[in-house]
């Protein structure tokens, strides 16, 4: 995927996540943004050891991925502070 596709992904998964997680009102969409492609590559890290296919382009098992490992990183970040 280009870097236009990855920051639009991104974007999808981290708002999804962050309305899943109720954090919507506390953080903005840079930040929607940013979870969402760190959760792509840590729901795809998470993925493949599990022996499943990570990211596999802009459709909607990636996009469950992606904002799998979004909520993990809310949660994680919760836990932390």
């Amino acid at each position: 995927m280009g870097i236009i596709l990855w920051i639009i992904f991104g974007a999808l998964a981290g708002w999804i996540a962050s309305l899943m997680m109720k954090s919507d009102g506390e953080q903005g969409a840079i930040m929607n943004i940013v979870l969402g492609v760190l959760g792509a590559v840590a729901g795809g890290f998470i993925a493949n050891m599990m022996g499943f296919a990570g990211v596999t382009g802009f459709n909607v098992y990636s996009l469950i991925i992606a904002t799998f490992g979004a909520v993990l990183l809310i949660g994680l970040k919760r836990a932390i502070a």
